[in-house]
C-alpha cells in the first residue's frame, strides 16, 4: 500500500453516496474484495480490517468531509453501515443513527455543526 487512492467527494449529496465512497476507500486501500463490503459487514471480521485500519479509515473520512468522530467511536460502531450512517450524519446527509448511545450523541453534536 503505497500512494492513498482517495476518491473525490465533489459528488456526496446523501448517505449512499457516501456509502460508496467508503467502500471505494477501503477496496483500493485495503485490496479487499467489494463483495465483503456489504452494508452488514462487520469492519474487522467481515473486511479483514485491523482496528489501526479502521481507524486510518475513519482519519481519512474524517479529512475529507471536514468531520470530527468522538472518543469513543469504535465503541458505537462496529459494522460499514453503521460508520457510513455515523459519517453521514455527522456531515448532515441523514438523521441522527438510532445505535449510537445518547452520551456519545451529544459529543457528536458539540463537535460537528453539521449534524442535527
Amino acid at each position: 500500500m503505497g500512494c492513498l487512492m482517495i476518491p473525490p467527494t465533489d459528488d456526496i449529496k446523501n448517505w449512499m453516496h457516501l456509502f460508496r465512497w467508503i467502500v471505494k476507500l477501503i477496496r483500493d486501500e485495503y485490496e479487499v474484495d467489494e463483495a465483503k463490503l456489504t452494508r452488514t459487514a462487520v469492519l474487522e471480521t467481515d473486511c479483514g480490517l485491523v482496528i489501526e485500519d479502521v481507524e486510518k479509515v475513519m482519519l481519512i473520512t474524517a479529512q475529507s468531509f471536514s468531520i470530527r468522530f468522538p472518543p469513543g467511536t469504535l465503541d458505537e460502531v462496529v459494522r460499514l453501515e453503521e460508520l457510513c450512517l455515523l459519517a453521514s450524519w455527522l456531515k448532515g446527509l441523514y438523521k441522527k443513527p438510532d445505535f449510537l448511545s445518547e452520551g456519545y450523541a451529544l459529543q457528536c453534536v458539540a463537535m460537528n455543526p453539521g449534524c442535527q
